[in-house]
Protein backbone atom coordinates (compact mmCIF):
# COMPACT_ATOMS: atom_id res chain seq x y z
CA UNK A 1 0.00 0.00 0.00
CA UNK A 2 1.35 3.42 -0.87
CA UNK A 3 0.64 6.88 0.43
CA UNK A 4 1.65 10.31 -0.78
CA UNK A 5 1.14 12.76 2.04
CA UNK A 6 2.93 16.08 2.05
CA UNK A 7 3.24 18.90 4.52
CA UNK A 8 4.30 22.38 3.52
CA UNK A 9 5.05 25.18 5.97
CA UNK A 10 3.36 27.63 3.59
CA UNK A 11 0.00 25.85 3.94
CA UNK A 12 -2.60 26.40 6.64
CA UNK A 13 -2.25 24.31 9.78
CA UNK A 14 -4.27 23.22 12.80
CA UNK A 15 -2.55 22.50 16.10
CA UNK A 16 -4.46 20.20 18.44
CA UNK A 17 -4.44 20.38 22.23
CA UNK A 18 -3.07 16.81 22.09
CA UNK A 19 0.18 18.01 20.51
CA UNK A 20 -0.53 16.96 16.92
CA UNK A 21 -0.49 19.25 13.89
CA UNK A 22 -2.41 18.85 10.63
CA UNK A 23 -1.34 20.79 7.57
CA UNK A 24 -3.64 21.54 4.65
CA UNK A 25 -6.36 24.15 4.06
CA UNK A 26 -8.71 25.59 6.69
CA UNK A 27 -12.02 25.55 4.82
CA UNK A 28 -14.51 26.50 7.56
CA UNK A 29 -14.79 27.47 11.20
CA UNK A 30 -17.48 28.47 13.68
CA UNK A 31 -17.87 28.58 17.45
CA UNK A 32 -17.96 24.77 17.65
CA UNK A 33 -15.73 23.34 14.90
CA UNK A 34 -12.75 24.02 12.65
CA UNK A 35 -12.74 22.14 9.35
CA UNK A 36 -9.43 21.43 7.66
CA UNK A 37 -8.87 19.72 4.33
CA UNK A 38 -5.81 17.46 4.18
CA UNK A 39 -4.43 14.94 1.71
CA UNK A 40 -4.97 11.31 2.65
CA UNK A 41 -3.67 8.71 0.21
CA UNK A 42 -3.40 11.51 -2.34
CA UNK A 43 -7.06 12.52 -2.00
CA UNK A 44 -8.45 15.68 -0.35
CA UNK A 45 -10.19 14.72 2.90
CA UNK A 46 -11.97 17.07 5.29
CA UNK A 47 -11.71 16.68 9.06
CA UNK A 48 -14.01 18.58 11.40
CA UNK A 49 -12.29 19.21 14.75
CA UNK A 50 -14.15 20.44 17.87
CA UNK A 51 -12.90 23.88 18.89
CA UNK A 52 -12.20 22.66 22.43
CA UNK A 53 -9.59 20.29 20.95
CA UNK A 54 -7.87 23.02 18.88
CA UNK A 55 -4.88 24.83 20.31
CA UNK A 56 -4.30 27.21 17.39
CA UNK A 57 -4.75 27.61 13.65
CA UNK A 58 -2.48 29.25 11.10
CA UNK A 59 -4.13 30.71 7.99
CA UNK A 60 -2.14 32.52 5.29
CA UNK A 61 0.84 32.65 7.62
CA UNK A 62 -1.08 34.22 10.52
CA UNK A 63 -1.31 32.14 13.71
CA UNK A 64 -4.34 32.48 15.97
CA UNK A 65 -4.58 30.85 19.40
CA UNK A 66 -8.12 29.59 19.98
CA UNK A 67 -8.24 28.05 23.43
CA UNK A 68 -6.61 27.49 26.82
CA UNK A 69 -4.31 24.91 25.29
CA UNK A 70 -2.63 27.63 23.29
CA UNK A 71 0.17 28.26 25.76
CA UNK A 72 2.31 25.26 26.63
CA UNK A 73 3.93 25.09 30.03
CA UNK A 74 7.74 25.03 29.98
CA UNK A 75 9.01 21.48 30.02
CA UNK A 76 5.66 19.95 29.08
CA UNK A 77 6.17 16.39 27.82
CA UNK A 78 6.01 15.64 24.11
CA UNK A 79 2.48 15.11 22.91
CA UNK A 80 0.86 17.43 25.46
CA UNK A 81 0.54 21.21 25.16
CA UNK A 82 0.21 21.87 28.87
CA UNK A 83 -3.54 22.47 28.81
CA UNK A 84 -5.10 21.44 32.12
CA UNK A 85 -8.69 20.53 32.89
CA UNK A 86 -10.30 19.59 36.19
CA UNK A 87 -11.98 16.24 36.71
CA UNK A 88 -15.46 17.81 36.36
CA UNK A 89 -14.39 19.42 33.09
CA UNK A 90 -13.12 16.07 31.79
CA UNK A 91 -16.32 14.35 32.86
CA UNK A 92 -18.36 17.02 31.07
CA UNK A 93 -16.35 16.55 27.88
CA UNK A 94 -16.82 12.79 27.98
CA UNK A 95 -20.52 13.11 28.77
CA UNK A 96 -20.97 15.40 25.75
CA UNK A 97 -19.51 12.61 23.59
CA UNK A 98 -22.65 10.55 24.14
CA UNK A 99 -23.83 12.49 21.08
CA UNK A 100 -22.14 11.13 17.92
CA UNK A 101 -20.14 13.49 15.69
CA UNK A 102 -22.33 15.59 13.41
CA UNK A 103 -20.88 13.91 10.32
CA UNK A 104 -22.13 10.45 11.27
CA UNK A 105 -25.68 10.83 9.93
CA UNK A 106 -24.31 11.52 6.45
CA UNK A 107 -22.19 8.35 6.37
CA UNK A 108 -23.73 5.44 4.50
CA UNK A 109 -23.13 1.77 5.24
CA UNK A 110 -20.99 0.37 2.46
CA UNK A 111 -20.45 -3.27 3.32
CA UNK A 112 -19.77 -6.44 1.37
CA UNK A 113 -22.91 -8.58 1.35
CA UNK A 114 -20.80 -11.50 2.56
CA UNK A 115 -19.82 -9.75 5.83
CA UNK A 116 -21.04 -11.73 8.85
CA UNK A 117 -22.64 -9.15 11.14
CA UNK A 118 -23.12 -11.75 13.88
CA UNK A 119 -19.35 -11.36 14.50
CA UNK A 120 -18.44 -14.78 15.99
CA UNK A 121 -15.89 -14.61 18.80
CA UNK A 122 -13.60 -16.88 16.79
CA UNK A 123 -13.51 -16.40 13.03
CA UNK A 124 -14.29 -19.56 11.09
CA UNK A 125 -12.21 -20.89 8.21
CA UNK A 126 -9.26 -19.21 6.48
CA UNK A 127 -8.60 -15.48 6.63
CA UNK A 128 -11.42 -13.71 4.79
CA UNK A 129 -11.72 -9.96 5.24
CA UNK A 130 -14.96 -9.94 3.26
CA UNK A 131 -16.68 -12.25 5.74
CA UNK A 132 -15.09 -12.01 9.18
CA UNK A 133 -15.82 -8.76 11.00
CA UNK A 134 -12.53 -8.45 12.89
CA UNK A 135 -10.54 -9.11 9.73
CA UNK A 136 -12.66 -6.60 7.81
CA UNK A 137 -11.89 -3.92 10.40
CA UNK A 138 -8.18 -4.83 10.42
CA UNK A 139 -7.63 -5.12 6.67
CA UNK A 140 -10.21 -2.82 5.12
CA UNK A 141 -11.25 -0.12 7.61
CA UNK A 142 -8.01 0.62 9.45
CA UNK A 143 -5.87 0.68 6.31
CA UNK A 144 -8.12 3.01 4.29
CA UNK A 145 -8.62 6.53 5.72
CA UNK A 146 -11.48 7.07 3.28
CA UNK A 147 -13.34 4.29 5.14
CA UNK A 148 -12.65 5.38 8.70
CA UNK A 149 -16.02 7.07 9.07
CA UNK A 150 -17.68 4.03 7.55
CA UNK A 151 -16.05 1.99 10.30
CA UNK A 152 -17.69 4.17 12.95
CA UNK A 153 -21.04 3.81 11.21
CA UNK A 154 -20.56 0.04 11.02
CA UNK A 155 -19.98 -0.29 14.76
CA UNK A 156 -23.12 1.72 15.52
CA UNK A 157 -24.99 -0.55 13.11
CA UNK A 158 -23.67 -3.67 14.86
CA UNK A 159 -24.86 -2.33 18.21
CA UNK A 160 -28.26 -1.43 16.79
CA UNK A 161 -28.61 -4.97 15.41
CA UNK A 162 -27.62 -6.61 18.71
CA UNK A 163 -29.22 -4.46 21.41
CA UNK A 164 -29.99 -7.42 23.65
CA UNK A 165 -26.51 -8.94 23.40
CA UNK A 166 -24.40 -7.41 26.18
CA UNK A 167 -21.20 -9.08 25.00
CA UNK A 168 -21.66 -7.79 21.46
CA UNK A 169 -22.34 -4.30 22.79
CA UNK A 170 -19.02 -4.36 24.66
CA UNK A 171 -17.09 -5.68 21.66
CA UNK A 172 -18.50 -3.04 19.35
CA UNK A 173 -17.91 -0.32 21.98
CA UNK A 174 -14.26 -1.36 22.32
CA UNK A 175 -13.80 -1.31 18.55
CA UNK A 176 -15.52 2.08 18.32
CA UNK A 177 -13.31 3.49 21.08
CA UNK A 178 -10.22 2.27 19.23
CA UNK A 179 -11.36 3.95 16.02
CA UNK A 180 -11.96 7.30 17.70
CA UNK A 181 -8.66 7.00 19.56
CA UNK A 182 -6.28 5.58 16.95
CA UNK A 183 -7.77 6.98 13.75
CA UNK A 184 -9.34 10.32 14.65
CA UNK A 185 -7.60 11.28 17.92
CA UNK A 186 -11.07 12.24 19.10
CA UNK A 187 -10.39 11.70 22.78
CA UNK A 188 -13.80 12.64 24.27
CA UNK A 189 -15.59 10.10 22.06
CA UNK A 190 -12.83 7.53 22.58
CA UNK A 191 -13.06 7.86 26.38
CA UNK A 192 -16.85 7.61 26.28
CA UNK A 193 -16.76 4.33 24.35
CA UNK A 194 -13.80 2.90 26.28
CA UNK A 195 -15.97 3.27 29.38
CA UNK A 196 -18.84 1.52 27.62
CA UNK A 197 -16.62 -1.43 26.69
CA UNK A 198 -16.82 -3.08 30.13
CA UNK A 199 -14.47 -6.04 30.43
CA UNK A 200 -13.14 -5.34 26.93
CA UNK A 201 -11.95 -1.88 27.88
CA UNK A 202 -8.41 -0.80 27.01
CA UNK A 203 -7.43 0.91 30.29
CA UNK A 204 -4.21 2.36 28.87
CA UNK A 205 -6.15 3.85 25.97
CA UNK A 206 -8.61 5.40 28.42
CA UNK A 207 -5.77 6.74 30.58
CA UNK A 208 -4.20 8.30 27.49
CA UNK A 209 -7.52 10.00 26.73
CA UNK A 210 -7.56 11.54 30.22
CA UNK A 211 -4.02 12.82 29.74
CA UNK A 212 -4.54 14.15 26.22
CA UNK A 213 -7.71 15.91 27.37
CA UNK A 214 -5.74 17.66 30.11
CA UNK A 215 -5.90 15.68 33.37
CA UNK A 216 -2.72 13.78 34.08
CA UNK A 217 -3.85 12.91 37.61
CA UNK A 218 -6.77 10.87 36.26
CA UNK A 219 -4.40 9.02 33.92
CA UNK A 220 -1.93 8.28 36.74
CA UNK A 221 -4.73 7.07 39.01
CA UNK A 222 -5.94 4.62 36.37
CA UNK A 223 -2.47 3.32 35.46
CA UNK A 224 -1.35 2.79 39.04
CA UNK A 225 -4.47 0.75 39.71
CA UNK A 226 -3.76 -1.80 36.97
CA UNK A 227 -3.19 -5.37 38.14
CA UNK A 228 -1.39 -6.42 34.97
CA UNK A 229 1.08 -4.33 33.01
CA UNK A 230 0.66 -4.07 29.22
CA UNK A 231 3.67 -2.67 27.35
CA UNK A 232 1.55 0.26 26.14
CA UNK A 233 1.52 1.50 29.76
CA UNK A 234 5.30 1.91 29.59
CA UNK A 235 4.98 4.20 26.59
CA UNK A 236 2.26 6.29 28.20
CA UNK A 237 4.32 6.80 31.35
CA UNK A 238 7.13 8.02 29.08
CA UNK A 239 4.86 10.27 27.03
CA UNK A 240 3.62 11.92 30.24
CA UNK A 241 7.20 12.72 31.22
CA UNK A 242 7.35 10.05 33.94
CA UNK A 243 10.56 8.48 32.67
CA UNK A 244 11.54 6.84 35.96
CA UNK A 245 8.12 5.22 36.24
CA UNK A 246 8.38 4.06 32.63
CA UNK A 247 11.76 2.42 33.30
CA UNK A 248 10.50 0.81 36.50
CA UNK A 249 7.47 -0.59 34.67
CA UNK A 250 9.65 -1.74 31.77
CA UNK A 251 11.96 -3.61 34.12
CA UNK A 252 8.99 -5.35 35.75
CA UNK A 253 7.68 -6.30 32.33
CA UNK A 254 11.10 -7.68 31.36
CA UNK A 255 11.21 -9.82 34.50
CA UNK A 256 7.76 -11.21 33.71
CA UNK A 257 9.18 -13.07 30.71
CA UNK A 258 9.20 -10.50 27.90
CA UNK A 259 12.69 -9.11 28.28
CA UNK A 260 12.91 -7.81 24.71
CA UNK A 261 9.74 -5.70 25.02
CA UNK A 262 10.50 -4.50 28.54
CA UNK A 263 13.96 -3.30 27.54
CA UNK A 264 12.73 -1.92 24.22
CA UNK A 265 10.00 0.24 25.75
CA UNK A 266 12.41 1.38 28.47
CA UNK A 267 14.87 2.42 25.79
CA UNK A 268 12.12 4.28 23.94
CA UNK A 269 11.28 6.17 27.14
CA UNK A 270 14.89 7.25 27.59
CA UNK A 271 15.15 8.22 23.93
CA UNK A 272 12.04 10.42 24.20
CA UNK A 273 13.56 12.09 27.27
CA UNK A 274 16.76 12.84 25.33
CA UNK A 275 18.85 10.49 27.48
CA UNK A 276 20.48 8.88 24.47
CA UNK A 277 23.47 7.22 26.15
CA UNK A 278 21.16 5.35 28.54
CA UNK A 279 18.77 4.57 25.71
CA UNK A 280 21.58 2.98 23.71
CA UNK A 281 22.43 0.76 26.68
CA UNK A 282 18.85 -0.51 26.84
CA UNK A 283 18.62 -1.02 23.06
CA UNK A 284 21.77 -3.11 23.33
CA UNK A 285 20.08 -5.13 26.10
CA UNK A 286 17.38 -5.96 23.56
CA UNK A 287 20.02 -7.19 21.12
CA UNK A 288 21.59 -9.31 23.87
CA UNK A 289 18.37 -11.27 24.51
CA UNK A 290 18.71 -14.81 23.04
CA UNK A 291 17.21 -15.01 19.56
CA UNK A 292 13.81 -16.56 18.98
CA UNK A 293 10.98 -16.04 16.50
CA UNK A 294 9.05 -13.81 18.88
CA UNK A 295 11.71 -11.15 19.42
CA UNK A 296 12.99 -10.61 15.88
CA UNK A 297 10.84 -7.52 15.41
CA UNK A 298 11.98 -6.06 18.72
CA UNK A 299 15.60 -6.56 17.70
CA UNK A 300 14.97 -4.95 14.31
CA UNK A 301 13.41 -1.96 16.07
CA UNK A 302 16.38 -1.72 18.44
CA UNK A 303 18.82 -1.74 15.52
CA UNK A 304 16.86 1.02 13.78
CA UNK A 305 16.75 3.09 16.96
CA UNK A 306 20.51 2.74 17.49
CA UNK A 307 21.06 3.91 13.91
CA UNK A 308 18.79 6.91 14.49
CA UNK A 309 20.54 7.96 17.71
CA UNK A 310 23.92 7.75 16.02
CA UNK A 311 22.57 10.06 13.33
CA UNK A 312 21.21 12.48 15.95
CA UNK A 313 24.72 13.02 17.31
CA UNK A 314 26.03 14.45 14.05
CA UNK A 315 22.93 16.00 12.47
CA UNK A 316 22.51 19.78 12.31
CA UNK A 317 19.60 20.84 10.12
CA UNK A 318 21.02 24.36 9.85
CA UNK A 319 23.97 22.86 7.97
CA UNK A 320 21.86 20.90 5.47
CA UNK A 321 22.13 22.33 1.96
CA UNK A 322 18.96 23.47 0.25
CA UNK A 323 17.42 20.65 -1.73
CA UNK A 324 15.17 17.61 -1.69
CA UNK A 325 16.43 14.39 -0.12
CA UNK A 326 15.07 10.87 0.04
CA UNK A 327 15.71 7.85 2.21
CA UNK A 328 13.96 4.87 3.81
CA UNK A 329 13.88 2.85 7.00
CA UNK A 330 12.32 -0.47 7.92
CA UNK A 331 8.72 -0.22 9.09
CA UNK A 332 6.43 -2.97 10.33
CA UNK A 333 5.83 -4.55 6.93
CA UNK A 334 8.58 -3.15 4.68
CA UNK A 335 10.75 -0.05 4.18
CA UNK A 336 8.98 3.29 4.64
CA UNK A 337 10.23 5.78 2.05
CA UNK A 338 10.23 9.53 2.64
CA UNK A 339 11.13 12.74 0.82
CA UNK A 340 12.16 15.86 2.71
CA UNK A 341 12.69 19.36 1.32
CA UNK A 342 15.07 21.78 3.03
CA UNK A 343 15.35 25.52 2.35
CA UNK A 344 17.26 28.10 4.33
CA UNK A 345 18.35 25.63 6.99
CA UNK A 346 14.77 24.60 7.75
CA UNK A 347 12.59 21.62 6.91
CA UNK A 348 10.08 23.06 4.46
CA UNK A 349 8.16 19.92 3.51
CA UNK A 350 8.15 16.23 4.36
CA UNK A 351 6.14 13.43 2.83
CA UNK A 352 5.89 9.67 2.95
CA UNK A 353 6.20 8.61 -0.67
CA UNK A 354 5.78 4.85 -0.32
CA UNK A 355 4.92 2.32 2.35
CA UNK A 356 3.26 -1.04 2.86
CA UNK A 357 2.19 -0.49 6.45
CA UNK A 358 -1.27 -1.67 7.42
CA UNK A 359 -2.03 -0.54 10.98
CA UNK A 360 -0.36 2.85 10.65
CA UNK A 361 -3.34 4.78 12.08
CA UNK A 362 -2.44 8.50 12.17
CA UNK A 363 1.36 8.07 12.10
CA UNK A 364 1.69 8.77 8.37
CA UNK A 365 0.18 12.22 8.86
CA UNK A 366 1.15 13.08 12.43
CA UNK A 367 4.84 12.16 12.44
CA UNK A 368 5.85 14.35 9.45
CA UNK A 369 3.76 17.19 10.90
CA UNK A 370 5.50 16.87 14.29
CA UNK A 371 8.95 16.85 12.68
CA UNK A 372 8.16 20.00 10.71
CA UNK A 373 6.61 21.73 13.73
CA UNK A 374 9.65 20.95 15.88
CA UNK A 375 12.19 21.36 13.06
CA UNK A 376 13.99 18.35 14.47
CA UNK A 377 13.97 14.57 14.50
CA UNK A 378 14.88 14.49 18.18
CA UNK A 379 12.29 13.95 20.88
CA UNK A 380 9.44 13.24 18.45
CA UNK A 381 6.63 11.34 20.18
CA UNK A 382 5.70 8.23 18.20
CA UNK A 383 2.01 7.77 17.42
CA UNK A 384 0.30 5.41 19.86
CA UNK A 385 -0.23 1.90 18.47
CA UNK A 386 1.88 2.80 15.41
CA UNK A 387 5.27 3.20 17.05
CA UNK A 388 7.19 1.18 14.47
CA UNK A 389 5.88 3.22 11.54
CA UNK A 390 6.56 6.49 13.36
CA UNK A 391 10.11 5.47 14.18
CA UNK A 392 10.72 4.42 10.58
CA UNK A 393 9.67 7.90 9.40
CA UNK A 394 11.90 9.58 11.99
CA UNK A 395 14.93 7.43 11.15
CA UNK A 396 14.45 7.78 7.39
CA UNK A 397 14.16 11.55 7.76
CA UNK A 398 17.36 11.69 9.82
CA UNK A 399 19.20 9.65 7.18
CA UNK A 400 17.92 11.86 4.39
CA UNK A 401 18.89 15.08 6.18
CA UNK A 402 22.36 13.82 7.02
CA UNK A 403 22.97 13.00 3.37
CA UNK A 404 22.60 16.70 2.60
CA UNK A 405 24.66 18.04 5.49
CA UNK A 406 27.53 20.26 4.43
Amino acid sequence: MAALLSFDVRADSLEGTNGTTMTGKIVARDDKFVTIEILVSGKPTQRKIPVNLVKAITVDGKREVLGPGGVAKPGAPAGNTGVQRSRPEIEALIASAATPPDWLDAVQLNLPKSLDLSWPEKAEGPWNNQKNMGQYIWDVINTNPSKWREGVRLMHHVMDQNKADREMQMRASAALAGMYHHLFQDYPHAAYWFRKAGTRQDPVGLAECYWKLGNKAMAVELLTGLRSIPPTAIKLWADMGETAKAIQTGELFAKSGSADLGYLYSADALRLAGRYKEALAYYNKVLAVPDDKRNKRSKDRAKGAIEAIQLFDTLDIAKVADGTYTSSSLGYEAPVEIEVKVAGGKIEALKVTKHREKQYYASITDTPARIIAKQSVKGIDATSRATITSEAIITATAKALQSGQK
